[in-house]
C-alpha cells in the first residue's frame, strides 16, 4: 500500500508538472483568439467563435483520447493531445498572416486538443485508487495549471511585442509561448508517466481487467440514466463552464471597447484565471471534507456574486475584473467539486469512458455558451450578457436540491 502512495505522488508530480505548461495557451485562445476572430472576420458577432471552436475541438478531442488512454494508457493519450495543440498554435499565426478566417477556426479548433488534455489529466490524477482524496488529487493538479494560465495573459504585451520582432501578424506573438509549453509538456506526459497510471490501476484490478468491457457512447449514456449522482454531477460540471465561457470569452471585447490596451486585458484574465485554478487544492479539500455537492452549490452562490459585480459594474475596470475573479473562484468549486462526485461514484470499468463524455458534454457546453455570447453582447451588452448566465446557474442550484436529498436518502437506505 505504501508503494502504491509513493507511485501516485510521483503521478501527481508528473501531472502538476506538464499542467503548468499546457496552462500557457488557454488565455491566449480564449482572449486574443476573441479578439482575432473579431479582426479578420469583420463583426463583433463573430468574436465569440474563438472559445466556440476551442470548446468545441476539445469536446470532440475528448471522447477519442479517453478511449486511447482506455486501450493505451493515459501517457500516449495525453501526450498526443498536446502534440496537436501545437499544430493548432501554428495555424492560428499562419490565419493571420493570410487573413483567412476559417484557417483561424481551425487552429483553435486543434488547440482544443490541449484543453482535452488538461482536462483529462485531471481524472488521470484519480486513476490509482487512494481512498478519501479524491477531490484533493484532483484539486492539486488543477492548481498546477495556475503558473502558465495566470502567467500566459500577462505575457500578451512582450509576446506581441516578440511577435513584432520577428515579423509576426499582430497579436500572434503569444501564440510562440504556447507552441514552446506545449511541446515542454508533450514531452513531461510521454516520458514521465511511468508507470502509466491508468494500467498500474487496471493492473490492480485485474479481476474487472479481465472482463472485457465494451467502452462506448451507448454504455456511457445508459451508466448515467442508472446514476442519478453521476448524471447530476456531469449537468453541473457542463453548465458551469457554459457559464464561465460565455462571460470570460467576451470580457476582453468589452474591456477593448471600454479603451483598455491588451496589458490591462491580460491583466484581467490573469486574475480570472488565478481564481480558477489557485484554490482548486482548497476546493477539493473542502469537497473531501463537507461534501461534493454542497461545495458545487457555493459554486454557484459564488456565480452569483460573480455575475452581479460584474454585470451591474459593466463600466468600472475593477468591478468588472473583481468580477471575473468570482467568476473564476465559481468555476473552481463546481468543476473541481463536480468532477470528484463523478470520479468518486462510477464503476470502475466505466470511468474512463463516462469521463470521457463528461469532458466532451462540459465543452460543446461551452461551445454554446461562447457561440451565442458574441450574438447576446451585441444585442444586450455586457450587463445583458452576465444577467442571460444566470440561467445555468439557476438549473444547477434546482439540481442540487435533488441530488442532495437523494444523496441523504441513499445513505440512511442501509440503517433502516
Amino acid at each position: 500500500m505504501n508503494n502504491i502512495e509513493q507511485i501516485q505522488r510521483r503521478t501527481i508530480r508528473i501531472l502538476a508538472t506538464g499542467q503548468v505548461l499546457g496552462g500557457f495557451g488557454l488565455g491566449s485562445v480564449l482572449s486574443i483568439g476573441s479578439l482575432l476572430a473579431r479582426d479578420l472576420s469583420g463583426t463583433e458577432a463573430w468574436a465569440g467563435a474563438a472559445a466556440t471552436f476551442s470548446t468545441l475541438g476539445a469536446a470532440v478531442w475528448a471522447i477519442p483520447l479517453s478511449r486511447l488512454a482506455y486501450a493505451k494508457g493515459r501517457r500516449p493519450a495525453l501526450a498526443t493531445g498536446a502534440a496537436f495543440a501545437i499544430s493548432g498554435a501554428l495555424l492560428v499565426i499562419e490565419a493571420a498572416h493570410i487573413r483567412f478566417f476559417p484557417l483561424l477556426l481551425l487552429g483553435i479548433f486543434l488547440l482544443g486538443a490541449g484543453s482535452a488534455t488538461s482536462l483529462q489529466a485531471r481524472f488521470a490524477a484519480t486513476d490509482i485508487p487512494v481512498t478519501g482524496k479524491t477531490g484533493r488529487s484532483i484539486g492539486l493538479v488543477v492548481w498546477a495549471t495556475t503558473v502558465g494560465a495566470v502567467t500566459g495573459p500577462n505575457l500578451f504585451g512582450p509576446g506581441d511585442a516578440l511577435g513584432k520582432l520577428l515579423g509576426l501578424p499582430p497579436m500572434t506573438g503569444p501564440f510562440l509561448f504556447t507552441v514552446v509549453a506545449q511541446i515542454g509538456s508533450t514531452l513531461i506526459f510521454w516520458f514521465g508517466l511511468k508507470p502509466d497510471p491508468l494500467k498500474f490501476a487496471q493492473e490492480l484490478q485485474k479481476d474487472s481487467a479481465k472482463t472485457k468491457h465494451k467502452i462506448s457512447l451507448k454504455s456511457a449514456i445508459q451508466t448515467l440514466r442508472e446514476n442519478s449522482l453521476a448524471r447530476y454531477a456531469v449537468i453541473s460540471v457542463a453548465l458551469s463552464h457554459m457559464v464561465m465561457v460565455s462571460v470570460m470569452s467576451m470580457t476582453p471585447v468589452h474591456m477593448q471597447d471600454m479603451g483598455y490596451d491588451l496589458v490591462v486585458v491580460g491583466f484581467t484574465i490573469s486574475l480570472h484565471i488565478a481564481g480558477m485554478y489557485a484554490l482548486s487544492p482548497l476546493m477539493g479539500m473542502l469537497a473531501d471534507r463537507f461534501g461534493k455537492i454542497r461545495m458545487i452549490v457555493i459554486g454557484q452562490l459564488t456565480y452569483l456574486a460573480a455575475l452581479a459585480t460584474a454585470g451591474f459594474g459593466n463600466d468600472n475596470r475593477w468591478l468588472v475584473t473583481l468580477g471575473l475573479a468570482l467568476l473564476g473562484l465559481g468555476w473552481s468549486a463546481s468543476t473541481v467539486s463536480g468532477s470528484a462526485l463523478l470520479a468518486s461514484v462510477l464503476p470502475a470499468n466505466e470511468k474512463t469512458n463516462v469521463q470521457g463524455l463528461s469532458d466532451s458534454l462540459m465543452n460543446l457546453s461551452g461551445a454554446l455558451g461562447g457561440g451565442v455570447a458574441g450574438t447576446i453582447l451585441s444585442f444586450v451588452a455586457f450587463g445583458g450578457l452576465n444577467m442571460f448566465a444566470l440561467l445555468p446557474v439557476t438549473v444547477i442550484s434546482l439540481l442540487s436540491i435533488v441530488a442532495y436529498r437523494k444523496s441523504i436518502a441513499a445513505e440512511a437506505a442501509p440503517a433502516k
